[in-house]
């Protein structure tokens, strides 16, 4: 008889508390639910100021909430489309203003929804892209100034390993996760000059509320223990600790890199 996965309860865990993260001007995409919730929880835990933008806007006050009852300061939440480029200027200006600048971004926000090759329209593709790559390049452009003007600029994107295993069934989604790569590398060179540093996370099979309730059958868990190394489910707390390192000034001469958060599958 198969033994069960080991305990994913962090409560079982030690982490680090990073200094430098304190006081540290913090934007996240998609930050109301699923790895960005936990993002935001996170860098609030870790004393930084943090702004998250999303268009849930019930789960984002829940989520606010219960960061301001465990006594952390209370993130800034503004409704956006990212797919309103025109509304992601105005954001951007909007948390710049109120924090007074800007140390850290993370583009975490993005869809994964399941498609065939058959179904995908012209219209649907541009959606997908702006949904899961082109917010990237614009919230970054849009945000850039400020993040020159920081003296520990750090830009963080989120791929996927998807399109390194490679998935199926969502073949839109998984080119542009492999475009955020591309775009995470050359940047890296365009704002070196500047201090920022650009660097691209890539989870694997991360158990989220959205994914347990979607896609998590009996069979597709016992395939992803399968793959991995690790013969566990990972979670959005072991995305999000490495993110927390890749913001504070532990990792200051890193840039330009991919790193893979995925129990060892990819």
């Amino acid at each position: 008889m198969a033994s069960n996965p080991p305990s994913t309860d962090i409560s079982e865990r030690h982490y680090a508390i990073f200094p430098s993260l304190r006081g540290r001007k913090v934007l996240i995409t998609g930050g109301a639910t699923g790895i960005g919730e936990v993002l935001v929880s996170r860098f609030a835990e870790q004393g930084a100021r943090v702004a998250l933008i999303d268009i849930q806007d019930e789960p984002a006050k829940l989520l606010i909430e219960r960061i301001t009852e465990a006594g952390h300061i209370a993130p800034l939440y503004v409704h956006c489309d990212l797919s309103n480029i025109n509304a992601v200027r105005d954001s951007v200006a909007q948390i710049i203003s109120s924090f007074g600048g800007m140390d850290v971004l993370v583009n975490n926000a993005g869809n994964d929804q399941r498609h065939t090759i058959e179904e995908v329209s012209p219209e649907m593709w541009d959606q997908v892209m702006a949904v899961n790559l082109r917010h990237h390049f614009f919230i970054i452009q849009a945000a850039l100034t400020a993040l020159k003007q920081s003296a520990n600029g750090s830009i963080i994107n989120m791929s996927s390993i998807a399109w390194m295993i490679p998935s199926t069934g969502l073949p839109v989604y998984i080119a542009a996760k492999a475009a955020v790569v591309g775009l995470t590398r050359t940047l890296a060179h365009e704002v070196g000059k500047d201090n920022i540093r650009v660097n691209c996370v890539l989870p694997g099979a991360i158990v989220t509320d959205r994914q347990n309730r979607l896609w998590l059958t009996p069979e597709y868990s016992a395939e992803i223990l399968s793959c991995q190394a690790l013969k566990r489910h990972l979670i959005p707390d072991d995305v999000a600790r490495f993110v927390l390192f890749l913001a504070a000034d532990d990792s200051s001469a890193m840039t330009g890199q991919s790193y893979i958060v995925d129990g060892g599958w990819a």
